[in-house]
């Protein structure tokens, strides 16, 4: 590591064989006390360390902020309202107008692009087209017998 190999770092005279040597002698000098000073050690560092673990602190939760956005004027007329819920339903209808033909342009690409690569996409959309009425004699069978289960519980 290149840390290590500078002239000038502060790691130049560490050595870890020096500091395990030096770990060994201290040990071996220290007499017959050393162990009750180790246990002293641990007990003291377990003690704080058990103190740390333990504690928990939980902030209570931000209020939720609510914003209230006033749309219309509060004084608007039984005509007025009527007015404009005609005038965003006509935005709605233009919408899903512009969306469906999205939706056929979009539909007419990929026939090109089948016809092109060779598929028989008229095949193709019968398929689907059964597929889809299949779906919905099931789903029509499902909601007549979900139907039946109702009065038949009803009774």
């Amino acid at each position: 590591m290149m840390v290590f190999k500078r002239k000038n770092s502060m790691w130049s005279d560490v050595s870890p064989t020096g500091a395990v040597s030096d770990f060994v002698s201290v040990w071996r000098s220290s007499g017959r006390h050393r162990w009750r000073f180790v246990l002293a050690a641990f007990v003291a560092s377990g003690s704080v360390l058990s103190l740390i673990i333990r504690e928990e602190h939980r902030a209570p939760p931000r209020l939720p902020s609510i914003t209230y956005i006033n749309s219309w004027r509060a004084d608007r007329s039984d005509e007025e309202i009527k007015a404009s819920n005609l005038a965003f339903q006509k935005i709605k209808e233009d919408r899903a107008r512009e969306q469906a033909e999205a939706e056929e342009e979009t539909k007419k690409l990929y026939r090109t692009l089948g016809r092109i690569s060779g598929m028989d996409v008229d095949k193709i959309e019968r398929d689907a087209a059964a597929q889809r009425a299949a779906e919905a004699k099931a789903a029509a069978a499902e909601a007549e017998h979900a139907k039946a289960v109702q009065a038949a519980a009803a009774k």
